[in-house]
């Protein structure tokens, strides 16, 4: 299974939950890589749905074989796009022709679920409306607070801002807006004296 229980963190920090059916005459629904699993659940306990489904997938590594599942469960509309960046476009045309009441389904990466989600409040969707499950890589999408960059898929902490090259500590602190944990110079006051990085959650 790709599922993974996060420890107890600052209250800032997003918690997920089980993606459940829900009536509704709209379903939005959004995955990359292995949160395909949790689409195929919601499809197995509501097959029907899926026929008021449109689904936006992002593979990256997980190959074919979830977009055939996917394809398989019969959404009204499945679109496959290479990355999220890819995807923005769909997803903000798809979220300006939502109905009232419709409900929004997030799964995956930490990453996809917060930029998604950020999309689908400013398009006016109902909180209470976007239900979120991770599945999946437990990298971190990280912001330097001193460049303002950010990094993508970060595995490790300490790691190197990819932007500015700075040794940054990842905090668990977590910016809604920006969909991004925070990292903060590790080694300001002492130069050059950085702890060997060690993988996230080891």
């Amino acid at each position: 299974m790709s599922r993974f229980t996060f420890p107890p963190s600052i209250p800032s920090r997003p918690v997920y939950g089980t993606l459940a059916p829900r009536e509704a005459a709209q379903h939005l629904m959004v995955a990359d890589a292995e949160g395909a699993e949790a689409l195929l659940d919601l499809a197995a306990a509501a097959p029907e749905i899926m026929a008021k489904a449109h689904v936006i997938y992002i593979p990256r590594n997980a190959g074919e074989a979830l977009v055939e599942k996917l394809r398989a469960t019969g959404p009204d509309i499945l679109h496959v796009s290479p990355s999220y960046l890819a995807s923005v476009p769909r997803l903000r045309r798809v979220l300006s022709d939502t109905v009232m009441g419709a409900q929004v389904y997030l799964a995956g990466t930490e990453g996809l679920i917060g930029q998604a989600m950020n999309e689908a409040l400013q398009a006016g969707i109902p909180l209470a409306a976007i239900q979120t499950e991770h599945r999946g890589s437990v990298a971190r999408r990280v912001q330097c607070v001193h460049c303002k960059g950010i990094t993508e898929d970060v595995m490790t902490d300490p790691f190197v801002c990819s932007h500015c090259g700075l040794n940054l500590f990842v905090r668990d602190h977590y910016s809604r807006r920006l969909a991004a944990f925070q990292g903060v110079c590790i080694d300001a006051e002492d130069p050059g004296e950085v702890p060997e990085p060690v993988e996230l959650y080891k």
